[in-house]
């Protein structure tokens, strides 16, 4: 049975975009985050196709979204390291350690592992001052994190960050540096090492300057349910927040904030059928959304309408970042790559 909802999901943007990033990483190995199910487009999907492309290193946020990678014979690596409760014999991922606790619970399996040290985050990671003080000492480390704060913005503290990253050159066994995320890749060759770990850009994410070749991955349609002549003088929606200045074609969408697609937007969304732009009338609701379909007279009950969703030009209609944008879309969308 095929849902009134669909994200339509471009395959060939999807791989120029990490094509694109991993040219911008230069010598650097271009890996990708595919953590929150690949950014919300299905983290399988994904990684297969970028697979195919090229890219060898994968990073999730648990261990589940591992395991449901667990058949497709990739590199993984878990950023939320390992809990007291995580498997220690789990083969389909490494940990990215980032306590004392956590590097002392994996030590005694003598196991590749990743580490993520705090640079400035305040979020997670060991210190310097305790790999200074030989809590790695005896890791088979793979690969040595950090993560910037404010990589999308010229600010002092990427510097710092650098230079504090790049103090630890040496004083681990880790056989690889990563500092550089989708921003970061866009800061120039200092801070790429040697694997850069982009995430949005990969799905149509713009950040800075260097992301201006990143092309839309996915854009939500929703099915018409039904299409109504609403007279002059008559409202629209909950709380009556439009009403028509003229009869006006109205159609009714199967589309609403539980699909993640938010009251953010209304009076200001966007929808598209045929080459016109049809503007959202009224206030979401939970599943159901009305565009002015006036301009479309043979447009029908079952059609299908794209809703406007570039990333950049939608998180600046909305005040939703483009992360929440992507992450929130819920699982009642098929998703169909192209």
């Amino acid at each position: 049975m095929t849902a009134p909802l669909r994200l339509r999901l471009d395959s060939a943007a999807l791989v120029s975009n990490w094509r694109h990033l991993a040219k911008l990483s230069g010598n650097a190995a271009c890996g990708a985050a595919i953590k929150a199910n690949g950014y919300g487009l299905g983290s399988r999907g994904v990684a297969q196709r970028l697979a195919g492309a090229g890219c060898r290193d994968f990073f999730v946020a648990t261990w589940a979204e591992a395991e449901a990678l667990a058949d497709l014979g990739l590199t993984v690596s878990v950023l939320h390291g390992l809990r007291a409760d995580d498997p220690l014999d789990a083969t389909c991922a490494r940990p990215v350690l980032s306590t004392a606790e956590q590097v002392m619970r994996w030590k005694p399996t003598g196991r590749p592992c990743d580490v993520m040290v705090d640079t400035g985050m305040n979020r997670l990671g060991v210190s310097a001052e305790e790999i200074g003080a030989g809590l790695l000492d005896g890791l088979a480390i793979e690969t040595l994190l950090s993560h910037l704060v404010s990589a999308d913005e010229d600010v002092p503290l990427n510097a710092r960050q650098l230079a504090a990253f790049g103090a630890l050159k040496g004083k681990t066994q880790a056989k690889r540096m990563s500092l550089a995320n989708s921003a970061g890749i866009a800061l120039g060759a200092d801070y790429a090492f040697d694997l850069t770990r982009p995430g949005i850009a990969l799905y149509g994410g713009w950040q800075r300057p260097g992301h201006d070749a990143i092309r839309q991955v996915a854009t939500p349609e929703a099915q018409i349910l039904q299409r109504r002549t609403v007279r002059a003088g008559e409202s629209v929606g909950y709380n009556a927040t439009w009403t028509a200045p003229a009869d006006t074609e109205v159609a009714i969408l199967n589309l609403g904030y539980a699909d993640g697609y938010l009251r953010c937007f209304s009076g200001k969304g966007l929808a598209r059928a045929e080459g016109v732009t049809l503007p959202l009338i009224g206030r979401v609701s939970m599943d159901l959304t009305a565009i002015d379909v006036t301009a479309l007279p043979g447009l029908r009950e079952g059609d299908w309408v794209a809703m406007s969703y570039a990333l950049p030009e939608t998180a600046a209609l909305s005040g939703l970042s483009q992360y929440e944008l992507l992450t929130g879309l819920g699982p009642r969308y098929d998703r169909i790559w192209r």
